[in-house]
Formats: structure tokens, sequence, C-alpha cells
């Protein structure tokens, strides 16, 4: 049961670093709130708290319950979008951009494959941070936000703070964690997991 708590509280505090970066983007626009963005991701990795898109990737590798997994994204998506909604309060501005972001999404196979393309860049986000370097998370996060590549977090936040939902949701999270174990699949060392077998 503590485990499981613990599981939840560090989903709850990923969402609320990647709703700080979330709302910056919809504050400042681009080129600047892509690059803040970033302080998120280094705040989830730094102080070890539980993404579901810096986690699916390693699902396997890590050794993952999928229940866990499950537990992750349902608490990174009740509180993102709760925060999403108190950053509604704060700015009418921001729930403009927000609204106009959202119009732009759709159910559609391109939206997917933009989510499956930022899913490879938040494992290699995330692997080159278990390397030793911040630099993947420097780059890669303004990376996907300037090529408009779909992060499902970020987008329940900007759901949150545009008061509404969009079914896009649902394609982005099975984008994002096609996009994260397709690079964990192709990047995986077959002589290592050969060793762990013996």
């Amino acid at each position: 049961m503590k485990r499981k708590l613990e599981l939840v509280h560090k989903s709850v505090g990923a969402a609320i670093l990647i709703s700080l970066g979330d709302y910056a983007l919809l504050k400042l626009g681009n080129p600047i709130g892509p690059v803040i963005f970033a302080f998120g991701l280094l705040g989830v990795c730094y102080m070890g708290q539980n993404l579901f898109t810096g986690k699916c990737g390693f699902l396997f590798q890590d050794k993952i319950k999928p229940v866990d997994l499950f537990m992750i994204l349902l608490g990174n998506l009740v509180a993102g979008y709760l925060m999403g909604l108190v950053f509604s309060l704060t700015d009418t501005e921001v729930v403009k951009n927000a609204i106009l972001k959202v119009s732009s999404w759709s159910f559609s196979f391109p939206f997917f494959l933009k989510s499956i393309l930022c899913g490879v860049i938040m494992y290699i986000a995330v692997y080159m941070y278990r390397k030793g370097t911040s630099l993947g998370i420097i780059f890669g996060i303004p990376l996907f936000i300037f090529c408009g590549f779909q992060h499902c977090i970020a987008n329940i936040i900007t759901l949150g703070v545009a008061r509404t939902f969009h079914w896009s949701i649902v394609i982005c999270i099975l984008g994002n964690f096609i996009g994260s174990l397709l690079m964990w699949y192709l990047s995986r060392d077959l002589k290592e997991e050969e060793k762990k077998k013996k």
C-alpha cells in the first residue's frame, strides 16, 4: 500500500512539474516557451518523479508492472487536468491560447504520427539523462515542440486550461507509448540482454 501511495504521489509531482512548463509555453509562445518547458522534464528526472512518457519506454528494461504504469498515467492525467483548471483562473490570455491550440488538434493519423515521434524523443531524452547528460532534455523538449509533435501529459494540461476535452488525447497516449517502446526496441543492447539471461 505504501509503495502504491508513493507511486501516486510521484505521478502527481510529475504532472505539477510538466504543468509549469506547459503554462510557460502557453504564456510565452515561441521561441522562449519551448526552451523553458524543458524545466518540467528536468525537474521530473532530477527529483525522481513518475511521468508516463518518461517511463513507458523503459517498461521491459525496468520491469515495470503494467498496472503501475497505468496508475502513473492516471495520476498524470488527473493531476495535469486539475493543474490546467487552476491555471485557467490566472490569465484569460493563457486560456485563449489553450483554446486556440486545442482547436488545431484532430483525431487523425497525422496527429497519431506526431504522437509517436514525440514518444521517440522522450525516450531518447530520458535515456541520455540516465547516461549522465541532460542535453537530451535541453534540446529534445524544444525539438518536439517546435516540430509540433504531441505529448499526452502536456496536452491534458492544455485541455484543463481550455476547460474542455478532446478525444485526440487517446491516440496521443497510444502514440507516445508506441514511439517510446519502438525506440527502446531499436536501441536495446542485445549482447547485454543475453548476458542477463545467462
